[in-house]
């Protein structure tokens, strides 16, 4: 079985004669720090031998209550905001059909994602849309009170008890929640959901591969085993005594930090050719940001869709300001396979591509744009997925994960924690004079005065 593969090449080049090499006693220090536990947030690192401990038993409790919900469940609609939806969106939709929304498929249900937002018109949507539905509710909370998700579950469980009866929806409620603590865990026990550990040592950008991701990728009809074992090979394959020559975890994390630290790279942009990885750039997103953006510090995580983006973020790209890198995902096997047509007329001058598989035509739009791109000064970083399967996703997934550790434990910050979101949280709940937020209420409520 193959591996998926890191190219640098086109990226190195942007940077002094032996830096990389410069950075292998940096790359094994932060490597042993994460193996022994003494990094910043090391309570934390429950992410790092994951895969490996899953059991097999385990993954079968999780189909099981997957299958149920696959049986009784026309949509199961995933509530969760963060990481506690991005890792399964991402999954899900680099694995499914792109248009699955518009087909009438028996076997799978239809999954769909809430409590990431507070848009009214959104959930007034979807509870209008769930209303002729057999549906259930995956929600996914460690404290049960985060207020995008918390409102959105409030309103899904009485609307799923509506229409099925409170002894019916209880068997399509599932919580997956803090072990002890709560209002979700609360909820749950006293209703009698079935429930799934959130561990209290993988934060949520981590935590693809528990039951925050692998619940919603099982409804949704994939392989979960298969996805854990790429992401459990992918753990062997970048562990901390792999030479760094051949660690493609390390070598991304130690080209990245080089770009930015001695080339001025502020910025990545990952890019992909395949429509099918847009969410997987979304996930990507968080974990980097979250990750690294810390006491003024870290790359800008950006994400493009190629070639759709070209057309309009290619400009920037090609001639903006230097400040930029890209890492392109590259998948070198297409699931299916589509030829380009003659055509007698030829009147768009296409005939040239007759008889091409579309993908050959992808391809060289992949390479001539990476050409281009480093022609005008972009550093090129190129990872290569054989295929797009569960096997290499689960690879995939582990791969960022080690490199973001790694990463930010050369940047020198706390890759684990995430301050900085609970600020927006205070003001938000000062200004809707949540009980609790008195002071904060009217210290903010002065301040908005002063500013009129």
């Amino acid at each position: 079985m193959k591996n998926i593969s890191l190219d640098i090449t086109k990226a190195e080049q942007f940077l002094n004669p032996g830096t990389l090499a410069a950075y292998e006693p940096k790359v094994v220090a932060a490597s042993a720090s994460l193996e022994n536990g003494t990094c910043p947030g090391n309570d934390f690192l429950g992410w790092l031998h994951l895969p490996s401990s899953i059991t097999p038993e385990f993954l079968d409790e999780v189909q099981t209550t997957a299958n149920t919900l696959r049986e009784k469940c026309e949509v199961v609609v995933v509530a969760g905001i963060g990481g506690s939806y991005l890792g399964a969106r991402a999954v899900i939709e680099a694995l499914g059909n792109s248009f699955a929304w518009l087909i009438q498929d028996k076997k799978n249900p239809i999954i769909t994602f809430a409590g990431n937002n507070i848009g009214e018109d959104y959930l007034a949507e979807l509870t209008e849309y769930l209303k002729t539905k057999k549906f259930g509710v995956i929600n996914i909370s460690k404290s049960g009170t985060t207020t995008e998700t918390a409102l959105t579950f409030r309103l899904l469980k009485k609307q799923c008890e509506a229409q099925r009866g409170k002894a019916e929806a209880k068997d399509v409620i599932v919580a997956v929640t803090d072990a002890h603590k709560g209002a979700a865990r609360a909820a749950a026990d006293k209703e009698g959901y079935k429930t799934f550990v959130i561990p209290d040592n993988v934060g949520g950008r981590f935590s693809v591969l528990t039951p925050v991701g692998l619940l919603p990728i099982a409804v949704a009809g994939f392989d979960i085993k298969q996805l854990v074992k790429g992401a459990a090979d992918m753990e062997k394959a970048t562990a901390s005594d792999v030479p760094f020559s051949e660690n493609i975890s390390a070598r991304y994390a130690a080209v990245r930090q080089a770009l930015y630290a001695q080339a001025g790279k502020k910025i990545e942009i990952i890019a992909n050719f395949q429509p099918k990885l847009h969410y997987i750039a979304e996930w990507w997103k968080q974990l980097y940001g979250e990750s690294e953006g810390k006491d003024h510090k870290g790359i800008f995580p950006a994400g493009c869709d190629f070639t759709t983006d070209l057309h309009s973020m290619g400009q920037w790209i090609q001639d903006g300001e230097r400040s930029i890198f890209e890492t392109v995902i590259s998948v070198e096997k297409p699931n299916r396979e589509l030829d380009f047509p003659y055509d007698e007329e030829n009147l768009d001058g296409l005939n040239f591509l007759a008889g091409k598989r579309v993908d050959e035509v992808n391809k060289m739009a992949e390479l001539g744009t990476r050409l281009a791109h480093v022609d005008g000064g972009v550093p090129n970083i190129r990872v290569s997925m054989p295929e797009l399967n569960e096997y290499y996703l689960g690879q995939l997934i582990y791969f960022f994960e080690k490199a973001c550790g790694i990463s930010g434990n050369i940047e020198g910050v706390n890759a684990f924690n995430q301050p900085g979101v609970e600020a927006y949280k205070k003001n938000m709940f000062a200004l809707l004079n949540k009980p609790g937020y008195e002071a904060e209420s009217k210290a903010i409520q002065e301040r908005l005065a002063k500013e009129k």
